[in-house]
């Protein structure tokens, strides 16, 4: 998939911007990484959908991505060499349908769990799995920068939605799209940090390509907007503190087979 590759966590292959439909025009965001979504109650940036199956199914749909109907991606999987066999088992000998798609990418996605990273080693006891510079981020991360307050072990998401600052009159409105509420205006899905270091460019358009640009954004404390979190200060980090919660960040990389290759 152009858009949920594995080998950076089943997240945008591209290294820049925004994701790109199947004529390789610009989709509206930046794929997000589905790693650990079987544990989220609502999905997509602006939160309009509530299980993995609607998830699924919605990108077949939209014309700025897969652009496809329902017969066609049925009549696609019928021609093809493996699928009605992989069907069969899976659902007996009813046809395919769009019903068992939904279900059978909704059900794998809920196999995509992250919880085997060298943070969660540490967290358990392994006091050598982070370096000196990771555990001085952490340091960082659940005091000064006050990244916990959204981003909590175990998901590294609270599963809710902020306006983190990123433009003074944001472009997309964000949850305001769901919600029709100006206090959610530029308000975006909080994503989970777990495998971060891969699932790069970051952002819901993809602006920031590499956690530096992350950080130094939140350091600075946002770009100041009627409907900024409140949680959001200037936090001044020096040099030497972006390099340890970089460091901290990595260390939330998830190196199990599943997110490195495809399953046979």
């Amino acid at each position: 998939m152009w858009c949920h590759d594995d080998a950076r966590a089943y997240s945008d292959k591209h290294s820049i911007g925004l994701s790109r439909g199947v004529r390789q025009q610009f989709t509206l965001r930046n794929a997000p990484t589905l790693t650990n979504v079987a544990f989220g109650k609502r999905f997509f940036f602006e939160g309009d959908v509530s299980t993995l199956e609607e998830q699924a199914l919605r990108p077949l749909y939209a014309s700025g991505e897969m652009d496809m109907t329902g017969s066609e991606i049925e009549a696609m999987l019928a021609a093809d060499s493996a699928y009605p066999r992989l069907f069969r088992q899976a659902f007996g000998d009813a046809p395919i349908t769009m019903a068992h798609l939904t279900q059978a990418l909704a059900t794998y996605e809920r196999t995509l769990i992250s919880a085997h990273s060298p943070y969660d080693r540490w967290a358990g006891g392994d006091t050598g799995a982070l370096s000196a510079s990771a555990k001085r981020g952490a340091a960082v991360f659940f005091g000064k920068g006050g990244c916990a307050a959204c981003h909590a072990p175990p998901l590294f998401t609270d599963g809710g939605f902020h306006n983190t600052g990123l433009d003074s009159v944001p472009s997309d409105s964000g949850l305001f799209r769901t919600s029709r509420r100006l206090a959610d205006v530029g308000k975006f899905k909080t994503p989970t940090l777990r495998n971060i270091e891969v699932t790069g460019p970051y952002m819901h358009d993809g602006r920031f390509p590499d956690l530096e640009d992350v950080i130094a954004h939140y350091s600075a404390g946002g770009k100041a907007s009627v409907q900024r979190d409140s949680l959001l200060r200037p936090l001044s980090l020096n040099d030497s503190a972006v390099i340890d919660l970089v460091e901290f960040l990595k260390s939330l990389t998830d190196l199990a087979e599943l997110f490195r290759a495809s399953p046979d």
